[in-house]
């Protein structure tokens, strides 16, 4: 499998909390739809196992990425996105954050 990472890979010692998913085009929250981004100290791995989905980068970088499975995307603290798909695909969504901050709320 594929792992991008445009704006950085995971931190060494980054350890999953949460997982959310699978979605299809049908299942997609909006809010993943609309422009958001992750909590500070919060980065994400998009796995896409299906299909195809764009991944739009919203902050003041911009640009997008084109996803296609297998493939996973890191997505790090606080950068605004969104996606976007309509045709078929699955995606699941893991939060991890870094094992040194993990004692603290959030």
């Amino acid at each position: 499998m594929v792992r991008l990472t445009p704006r950085g890979d995971l931190p060494p010692a980054s350890e999953a909390y949460r997982t959310i998913g699978p979605f299809d085009a049908q299942s997609l929250p909006q809010g993943l739809r609309a422009e958001h981004s992750l909590k500070p100290g919060t980065w994400a791995v998009l796995l896409l196992s299906e299909g195809s989905l764009r991944f739009v980068w919203d902050d003041e970088t911009g640009g997008a990425e084109m996803l296609t499975a297998p493939v996973e995307l890191i997505v790090p603290p606080q950068a605004l996105h969104h996606v976007e798909g309509d045709g078929p695909f699955t995606v699941r969504i893991t939060f991890h954050r870094d094992s040194a901050s993990a004692d603290s709320p959030g």
